[in-house]
């Protein structure tokens, strides 16, 4: 069985730094941005609203898109982030089990 991937577009705020990643466990991920947890670019810039993602197939397929999505231009990017989500409002909490942060930091 394939496990799903996700490619997903962060932001520190509205039409603000933007960062594209994939991930097999959005969820997961997306605690780990949240909380700092990976360091690196996201942690720097604060860059941990979930603005826009997507499921795909496998991981072969979702970096794919992922390389696609990163060498767009900026005003590409907004435009498909705005296209689904034009107040940039932050999905992540609509995630599930997202607010169950014992869980997320079982692995």
């Amino acid at each position: 069985m394939t496990k799903a991937a996700y490619v997903y577009i962060l932001a520190n705020k509205k039409r603000g730094t933007l960062y594209v990643g994939v991930t097999n466990d959005l969820e997961r991920r997306m605690y780990q941005h949240k909380y700092g947890l990976l360091g690196g670019f996201t942690s720097k810039y604060k860059v941990t609203r979930l603005v826009w993602y997507e499921q795909g197939e496998d991981i072969p397929a979702a970096i794919g898109l992922e390389k696609k999505i990163k060498n767009r231009n900026r005003q590409w990017k907004i435009d498909l982030i705005e296209r689904r989500n034009p107040e940039w409002q932050d999905l992540a909490p609509g995630l599930g089990r997202f607010c169950d942060s014992a869980s997320l930091r079982a692995e």
